[in-house]
């Protein structure tokens, strides 16, 4: 991303934006009883409130953003909570997500289609991938970004990801805790091994 797209995501965590996301992500709450607390990545974490749930549930949470100012409100909330997360402030376009291996990778609506090789070989054996994106719609009325190239096409992220074993997916429309509706792919896979 440029210094600009940086400094964007900034000005939106610092006026506040995202401030009521705190719960987890619906998806994540769902499946999380199915995963053994082990090492986790929460990829473009934001204000971390999924990174946080995982460090809640034991896990022990790598969490990257661009956003600084994102990561500062993610850490006041970690010391809030009682839990530790290792921050990560990192420009993905730039820089290689973290060594692995983990036993849980999840991305929670963000999409870079050329981090899917490092999501792949970052997952340990038997390791699980939690990915949910937003889905390009003909509905007016859905939340989320307005460019398709922030949205995947039908059975997009199912291709993307198709060498794991898939125990979920999901195309259609969701509706947030707090009423939104999106338009959204999810997909719950595992590594073999």
């Amino acid at each position: 991303m440029s210094i600009q797209d940086r400094q964007r995501w900034d000005e939106r965590y610092a006026g506040g934006e995202y401030s009521e996301r705190t719960h987890p992500s619906a998806l994540l709450e769902r499946w999380l009883p199915e995963f053994a607390p082990g090492r986790a990545l929460d990829v473009a974490c934001g204000a971390g409130r999924n990174a946080l749930h995982l460090a809640a549930a034991g896990f022990t949470v790598d969490g990257t953003d661009i956003s600084a100012v994102a990561l500062q409100r993610a850490a006041h909330s970690a010391g809030t909570q009682g839990v530790s997360v290792n921050w990560l402030n990192l420009d993905l376009e730039d820089t290689a997500l973290p060594q692995g291996p983990y036993d849980l990778v999840l991305v929670s609506r963000f999409l870079q289609h050329s981090l899917v090789p490092q999501i792949l070989d970052r997952l340990a054996a038997g390791g699980w991938l939690l990915y949910e994106q937003h889905l390009r719609s003909d509905l007016s009325d859905i939340g989320g970004p307005r460019s398709n190239r922030f949205r995947l096409r039908p059975q997009e992220l199912l291709h993307l990801f198709g060498e794991l074993n898939i125990a979920y997916y999901y195309e259609g429309l969701v509706v947030d805790p707090g009423g939104a509706r999106m338009a959204l792919a999810q997909l719950v896979g595992r590594r073999q091994g």
